[in-house]
């Protein structure tokens, strides 16, 4: 039996518990995440370390770093004096942790004339707005700055997922938008900053087979609604879609559909079960997650 041990910023661990979701178990004392595939266990501590052991340990270990990997001595998310001021292309990504709908991502460019206006408009943290004050504010943004989304509807989801991790698809989600408001434009952005969900070594391995990947003047950053405006317009244009596929599917099953994926979701899933068929979850969740299983058993217990 192998035994591999690395350790991973916190970015990194959240893209790994997201990969390995599926096969989660009860975590050991002093862990926050343990997973249970059929050759490799892998278990996240509170100290940042990832154990993984089995038969596959070292090619699962070997996928997110190498034994106790050190962490880059530059600080991460130090961007260059006056970042703010500058005109920028900001992404950012919705859905990835919601069971039902899609993954949406927005890339959002803020030339530096427009970041007054923007800001007027309301535009802040996402986290700090209500779902109806972001579709107010993204109507006005559709009609003020220029941007680019990218959706991986369900059935898309679901069939990539079957050969790659959800911080792949997210990455190369990312890229597409990128690439595709670059072209777009007229002008040319003084940076880009990506809402950071990986690790920029990490991300860029994902877009390795890639034709066209966007690497100049790429910035990654946590929490990077705060670093620039462009950032959060991004975010509150990719919800703002998110929740019109979410009324769309909602209309679609004649059913309110939950965001998230907690017990009510479950429930959810669990009646849709009952009247469409398990396939029906295909088309309307990512059912990689836990919540699947968990509405299998539900639905069952139902009959």
């Amino acid at each position: 039996m192998g035994n591999q041990v690395i350790k991973l910023s916190a970015t990194a661990q959240e893209e790994l518990i997201a990969s390995y979701r599926a096969h989660s178990v009860n975590p050991p004392p002093h862990a926050r995440f343990s997973a249970k595939t059929p050759q490799c266990v892998i278990t996240v501590y509170n100290s940042g370390k990832v154990m993984f052991q089995g038969r596959d340990a070292d090619t699962e270990a070997a996928k997110w770093g190498t034994s106790i990997k050190k962490e880059p001595s530059v600080p991460k998310n130090v961007l260059p004096e006056g970042f703010s001021d500058w005109s920028v292309i900001g992404s950012d990504e919705v859905g990835k942790g919601d069971y039902f709908g899609p993954l949406v991502v927005v890339a959002a460019y803020v030339p530096k004339e427009k970041i007054a206006l923007v800001k007027e408009l309301g535009v802040k943290d996402s986290k700090l707005l209500s779902d109806t004050e972001i579709v107010r504010i993204a109507k006005d943004l559709h009609v003020t700055i220029t941007y680019q989304k990218a959706t991986l509807h369900n059935p898309a989801y679901n069939k990539m997922q079957r050969t790659m991790t959800q911080g792949k698809m997210t990455a190369i989600a990312h890229n597409a938008a990128l690439s595709a408001l670059l072209q777009k434009l007229d002008a040319t952005p003084d940076a880009i900053l990506i809402d950071q969900f990986a690790e920029k070594n990490i991300y860029y391995n994902h877009l390795r087979s890639e034709k066209a990947v966007v690497k100049d003047d790429v910035y990654f950053s946590t929490k990077a609604e705060g670093l620039h405006v462009a950032v959060a317009a991004a975010s509150i244009l990719a919800r703002a879609l998110f929740l019109k596929e979410m009324d769309k599917l909602s209309a679609t099953l004649g059913v309110t559909l939950p965001k998230g994926a907690g017990a009510k979701v479950d429930q959810v899933a669990a009646d849709l079960i009952l009247r469409y068929g398990q396939s029906c979850l295909n088309e309307v969740a990512k059912v990689h997650f836990a919540n699947t299983k968990k509405a299998i058993r539900l639905s069952e217990l139902k009959r």
